[in-house]
């Protein structure tokens, strides 16, 4: 019986997702970020620390405990970047900063279901955290990682929007504003409701006049791919020396993310993004799936100046999160995607009969020792029958052990070419290795 927002795969879907997995974990490497995984449970006192919403937060208890169990007072994970935190104070001593990490890891949120939005699901995270200082160019760096490793999968178009808190701040404080706290909780909500909606908040709830409210409007309508936002803010006539750090920051990462745009993958200067998240201090990103603006980001994160510290020490960080099971299973469940082949194997080795079995498992043990993916057929069927067993399963070759001492062959079942073939030193395309991405929009087998 299913389970609302706990979604299962299917194995070609599976095998989709597991190469996505495997290609961002060889791009977050290639740029030397280490790979952690953090327990899956933290004290409430922590989660709570993040800035969610108590409701959302599952918390584990035995089914038999007491009041006085131990293990209440413990929550699941919602998202990696509080417990990263976490690991980073109790482990402080063991790391080298500035410290690069990745993790591929579940996390769970008791929130509502719905289409790309999910109780049980995977994130994709990579931060970078300094001792006391973080450069600023670390910002522009998890913008570049990030951009390289998406911008090679087959999914829709991407475009990660950036904006820069002290931006908002700085424009806030030049106009101001009362209630600045209220204000960005408020403008974070554009992506929710009307402008008209927006701006009667910002009276409302942030204590702004009509007017300040109106300017706040302004600001959130910029959104260019260059840096010509620069001077659309300047001409606001609005002055804040925060709001001019803000500025160059974004020019900053704007500029250096340059050479990562492509048809498929874009960035974007746009200042309505503000995240709700309280810890975020500067650099701010979201990223979008062109054709399902419903789910809203697939992907956020930002600078965090004071996330982790001790009282005596301060770790700055900056990193940025991508939703796996939010983007991938609403384009499985569409048929927009799904994996070349629903098993890992590459080669089918063709039985002749019984008797003959102990020869085909030692050709599938030589393939396998050379880390071709091989199964046996499981009963020996007249070979045509065999063939459309191994095309049913997407299986791309079949191998045909010698019976008459003439030589092994090998069929691609998608072209019909059969070849002589030496078990010792055959190769099959490494296009063919391993389980590709198929997407429905690219007909051709994508290898991310």
């Amino acid at each position: 019986m299913p389970l609302s927002g706990f979604p299962e795969l299917l194995p070609a879907q599976r095998g989709a997702e597991l190469a996505v997995i495997d290609h961002l974990r060889s791009v977050f490497e290639l740029h030397g970020f280490a790979s952690i995984e953090t327990r899956v449970v933290e004290p409430l006192d922590q989660l709570v620390k993040g800035g969610e919403i108590d409701k959302e937060i599952y918390v584990l208890r035995r089914l038999q405990a007491d009041d006085e169990a131990s293990d209440s007072g413990l929550g699941m994970h919602y998202d990696l970047t509080v417990p990263f935190a976490r690991y980073v104070l109790e482990n402080a001593g063991k790391l080298e900063f500035p410290f690069r990490r990745y993790q591929i890891q579940k996390a769970w949120r008791g929130e509502r279901p719905q289409e790309g939005r999910f109780r049980e699901f995977t994130q994709a995270d990579i931060d970078v955290v300094g001792k006391d200082v973080l450069p600023f160019h670390y910002d522009v760096e998890v913008a570049r990682v990030m951009a390289a490793a998406l911008v090679a999968l087959p999914l829709p178009p991407l475009s990660m929007q950036v904006n820069n808190r002290k931006i908002i701040e700085g424009f806030l404080r030049g106009i101001g504003a009362p209630d600045r706290s209220a204000a960005m909780r408020v403008i974070d909500k554009l992506d929710k409701v009307s402008a008209t909606a927006v701006a009667a908040l910002l009276v409302s709830e942030a204590g702004m006049d009509e007017a300040q409210a109106h300017r706040c409007l302004e600001l959130a309508a910029i959104r260019t791919s260059d840096t010509s936002f620069v001077d659309k803010v300047h001409a606001l006539g609005v002055e804040h020396e925060l709001l001019d750090a803000g500025l160059d920051e974004l020019a900053a990462v704007i500029g250096g993310c340059a050479a990562s745009m492509s048809e498929g993958f874009r960035v974007e200067a746009n200042l309505r993004i503000a995240r709700g998240l309280d810890y975020y201090t500067g650099t701010v990103f979201e990223i979008f799936m062109t054709g399902y603006e419903f789910l809203k980001s697939v992907g956020a994160g930002g600078r965090y100046d004071a996330l982790a510290r001790d009282g005596a020490t301060t770790y700055p960080g900056v990193g940025i999160s991508f939703g796996v099971s939010r983007t991938l299973v609403p384009l499985f469940q569409r048929g927009s995607l799904t994996g070349s082949r629903a098993v890992p194997s590459a080669v089918l080795v063709a039985l002749a009969d019984e008797q003959s079995r102990p020869a085909s498992d030692a050709v599938a043990e030589q393939l396998r020792a050379r880390g071709i993916a091989t199964e046996v057929a499981a009963e020996p069927q007249k070979y045509g029958r065999q063939i459309r067993y191994a095309d049913r399963r997407g299986i791309p070759f079949v191998w045909f052990p010698a019976g008459d001492g003439s030589g092994d062959e090998v069929k691609d079942i998608r072209s019909g070419d059969q070849v002589p073939a030496d078990v010792a030193s055959w190769q099959p395309p490494a296009a063919d290795l391993r389980p590709r991405v198929v997407s429905a929009a690219l007909p051709e087998e994508q290898d991310p």
